[in-house]
């Protein structure tokens, strides 16, 4: 068994007595090879539950998150989903395992550009993305049946997205109220009505509007703490 191999399970094992239940959602994570969405010079750390830079100030979520984010959507092979921050890609193809489809918005065009080349090497072909605001969803394929977030929203979620949501979907998303963040549930229960449910403190890079200058500079660089939970 490979160095990775190992890790992994130790990985999985970690999620599980974190509380992540679903199987199919501990599969897709064991399915996807970590590693290859990481810096070179942080592959040894690709099975760690942290979350870790990729750069022009992101970071690859820490896997406790992506297995929490993925399960509290409740997924369905039949699901429609808009993903709004592709980033490295990683979180991406945990959910293609699980779904449909994904339609997934990176602002960053150099990390899109990343993320299609590995969507291709792993043969992913329910994925759909576009460089984009992500504040505005993707109105074009909406309704969705689900919508994940990886930057926090100020508040609340942009009204744009809520109404890209199909009636009796699901949107998860951190939002940032009063100097923290929480990562929330909201469930669609009519054009205007949502069930709201707070699932745990996060910290994530904050939701930006419009597409990114293609040269960032190196002051911009995220801390190693972005797109952690706060446990």
């Amino acid at each position: 068994m490979s160095l990775f191999a190992t890790r992994k399970i130790r990985l999985i094992m970690h999620l599980r007595r974190l509380g992540v239940a679903d199987m199919k959602v501990l599969e897709a994570i064991e399915r996807v090879p970590r590693e290859v969405f990481v810096p070179a010079a942080m592959q040894d750390q690709a099975y760690e539950d942290m979350a870790l830079p990729i750069g022009r100030g992101q970071t690859i979520s820490q896997p406790f998150v992506v297995a929490t984010m993925t399960e509290r959507l409740e997924l369905s092979d039949r699901d429609k989903v808009l993903e709004i921050g592709t980033g490295s890609g990683y979180q991406t193809c945990v959910l293609a395992q699980l779904c449909r489809r994904v339609y997934s918005i990176e602002r960053h065009r150099p990390l899109l550009v990343q993320a299609e080349q590995m969507f291709n090497d792993l043969r992913l072909r329910n994925i759909t993305t576009i460089a984009g605001d992500g504040m505005k969803g993707w109105k074009a394929q909406a309704p969705f049946d689900k919508i994940i977030c990886t930057a926090a929203a100020r508040g609340k979620p942009p009204q744009e997205l809520l109404d890209q949501l199909k009636i009796g979907g699901i949107m998860v998303i951190p939002v940032a109220l009063d100097g923290k963040q929480v990562l929330r549930r909201y469930k669609k229960e009519g054009e205007d009505t949502f069930a709201l449910k707070d699932i745990m403190p996060v910290r994530f890079v904050p939701l930006l509007p419009d597409i990114a200058p293609d040269q960032v500079p190196e002051t911009e660089n995220t801390d190693e703490f972005m797109q952690t939970a706060m446990v």
